[in-house]
């Protein structure tokens, strides 16, 4: 099974995600959208795993805490790896230094079952589509980078966490399709 951990986002953040992407979405036909209703915050891409190790994968997530809930706030757009050459692009994530945190403490505790650990640095964010490889990125990708400029300032909501979950990715030619296997409130004093 394909397993990630993330913390939701509210209605009304997708809300606000779902009319930038349909804002944006005639501009160019280079970006393959993802679904707002899917969206998180990934704290933990696990990966393949077998449907044995879930007891275990749950109750390491269940020793992960923090002293005060996560404070997140959605804004802002951008590129990876940059704008001359975007694979993906993104609305940023402004949180509390704790879930910086939270996700280190996800990664130990899932180093102690042999997960690997992720080799990039926590960078919050949540992918609102993905560039298709050229030539068809040339098409309309102007287009949405001066959008973007217009965007910076832009604000789609904030959110309190108090808890994150253990989801499972079932890919399929409509895109991923994501089930809730568990929640885990974090917040312990």
């Amino acid at each position: 099974m394909r397993l990630f951990v993330a913390i939701d986002l509210t209605p009304e953040i997708r809300a606000a995600l779902a009319e930038l992407m349909d804002e944006l979405h005639p501009l160019t036909a280079a970006v393959r959208w993802v679904k707002p209703e899917g969206m998180h915050v990934t704290l933990k891409f696990i990966g393949e795993m077998p449907e044995a190790k879930l007891g275990a994968i749950r109750a390491c997530l269940e020793q992960v805490h923090t002293a005060t809930p996560v404070e997140i706030a959605v804004r802002d757009v951008g590129f990876f790896p940059n704008q001359r050459q975007p694979r993906v692009f993104w609305v940023g994530i402004a949180a509390t230094p704790n879930l910086a945190e939270l996700a280190a403490q996800v990664e130990t505790a899932l180093a102690a079952l042999g997960i690997p650990r992720e080799k990039r640095t926590f960078v919050p964010h949540l992918t609102l589509g993905r560039i298709r490889p050229a030539p068809e990125t040339a098409r309309g990708l102007g287009q949405l980078r001066e959008r973007m400029a217009m965007l910076t300032e832009r604000k789609f909501g904030h959110l309190t966490a108090n808890e994150f979950h253990l989801y499972q990715s079932k890919l399929s030619p409509k895109g991923a399709e994501y089930r809730k296997l568990a929640s885990f409130p974090f917040v312990r004093t």
